[in-house]
């Protein structure tokens, strides 16, 4: 950071570079912040003159993403679950088959005869609407409680205060970025990713999943409101509001994961931090499939073979509900946190 302040000549790339030069000095909390706000396009690595294998060995998105990784030890809570990081592709497979493994045995013990149940598409004739929301309603408690620590330690780091974070122009900002990635457009011509030739397969990948990812959260939500305040029960009609935001989100979750792997396959390892490796196929893989079992529950809810499927699906968002403090997702909460500090300092720049 110290040869890029006295450089400057990646400054209009993306956001770290301006914010790298509002200091003078790095602290480990800054060099926090920055690897947060770095995207990894890589464009810096590849425009730099310091790189290797030039003597300074200048590598700035395979240093911040080195660091990002060890941020997100820092932040995790409990800090024992800290290590999930480490190895946490192994991590997600032990999990998914655990969840997987109880989800059947839930089935066989709840579900003596489904048939009826299956027939007219009737989720909880499987599985009680009260066993399945009290059993994910505990776990997503314990995950946003894990989730609220982390952020709060990143910002507690900033030494704003939560005031200044709520500043309408500066909230306003961050939401802009994180809607339009933008910083994944490097003015319009793409990012320098996998490779060095600018593309926005990258930029459309990750929207598809972020959208798609959000567009089920919507359904789930709704469809929370119509059971506990509407008072009408599942199953749904295939037009109803959560039906189509779901089958949407769904179709993004089946087309972003899988080409993000894509290109992390043919991405330049020079680049990339291989420690990471591991936990960015885990969060890919329990997208694609969570999204692959949900369509296939919907598309056959009134065949015999529901029962099974709702199990399988249901283990399968277990073990994503599960890892996501302690896996990949966590870069969007810290992430969209880099943003908003970001948005609130150029604010305050004169």
């Amino acid at each position: 950071m110290t040869i890029c302040n006295a450089c400057r000549y990646c400054e209009g790339f993306c956001a770290v570079f301006p914010a790298m030069e509002r200091r003078l000095n790095f602290t480990h909390a800054d060099l926090n912040y920055l690897a947060n706000l770095c995207h990894n396009c890589a464009e810096c690595y590849y425009a730099c003159q310091y790189a290797p294998p030039h003597e300074f060995a200048v590598n700035v998105p395979q240093t911040l993403a080195q660091i990002r990784l060890q941020s997100y030890r820092e932040y995790s809570f409990p800090a024992p679950l800290a290590r999930a990081f480490r190895s946490n592709g192994w991590i997600v497979s032990l999990i998914l088959a655990l969840s997987l493994a109880a989800s059947i045995l839930l089935a066989i013990t709840l579900a003596q005869d489904n048939r009826t149940a299956s027939s007219n598409g009737d989720f909880y004739g499987v599985i009680s609407h009260r066993t399945m929301a009290g059993v994910f309603g505990a776990v997503s408690l314990a995950v946003m409680a894990a989730l609220a620590v982390g952020l709060h330690r990143f910002l507690r780091e900033s030494g704003h205060t939560l005031t200044q974070f709520m500043r309408f122009s500066a909230l306003q900002n961050a939401l802009r970025d994180i809607l339009t990635l933008e910083n994944l457009r490097s003015g319009g011509a793409g990012c320098t990713y996998p490779r060095e030739r600018h593309s926005h397969a990258r930029w459309w990948f990750h929207q598809f999943t972020f959208y798609g990812f959000m567009l089920c959260f919507a359904s789930t939500s709704i469809a929370a409101v119509y059971h506990y305040v509407l008072d009408w029960r599942a199953p749904y009609g295939y037009l109803s509001l959560p039906v189509v935001l779901g089958t949407l989100g769904g179709i993004g979750l089946l087309i972003g994961p899988p080409g993000l792997y894509v290109l992390k396959l043919r991405r330049d390892p020079a680049t990339a931090d291989p420690q990471q490796s591991g936990m960015d196929a885990g969060l890919i893989a329990l997208l694609f499939l969570t999204s692959l079992t949900g369509l296939l529950l919907l598309a056959l809810r009134e065949s015999s073979a529901m029962g099974a499927l709702l199990m399988v699906h249901l283990g399968v968002v277990m073990a994503l509900f599960l890892t996501l403090p302690y896996g990949k997702f966590v870069h969007a909460i810290y992430r969209g946190a880099a943003l908003l500090r970001n948005a609130l300092e150029r604010g305050n720049t004169p």
